[in-house]
């Protein structure tokens, strides 16, 4: 019984593992993404003399930012679920609460720049 539940905790530990590295690499490209769009917005809102380039190239980033944000947390949250040390979550309750700070004031710029 013991070699089976053994089994069954290494097959688990190992999809956690493969999906939290696809979880980092969909963070990862959603910046990618990001980058690439908001490159375009600003190249767009130069041509435009009506639009604040900068604002709107901005703005573009802060959304991709913050759901990469997400990603990132979510992906530091399952490799700590896998092998739970205390280092491990004292780290991981520091990058939660440094993401989630950075993703209030993205949120705050965000609403910000729809309003004005």
């Amino acid at each position: 019984m013991d070699a089976i539940y053994a089994s069954v905790e290494a097959s688990v530990i190992h999809v956690v593992l493969w999906l939290k590295l696809c979880v980092d690499v969909a963070g990862a490209a959603v910046i990618g993404v990001g980058v690439i769009a908001a490159c375009a917005a600003w190249l767009a809102a130069v041509r435009n003399p009506h639009l604040d380039a900068f604002g709107v190239a901005r703005l573009k980033l802060a959304r991709y930012l913050a759901l990469a944000l997400e990603l990132q947390l979510g992906a530091d949250i399952l490799s700590t679920a896998v092998s739970p040390t205390w280092d491990q979550i004292g780290k991981l309750a520091a990058i939660a609460v440094i993401r989630t700070t950075l993703n209030y004031f993205l949120r705050r710029e965000l609403e910000e720049g729809v309003r004005g």
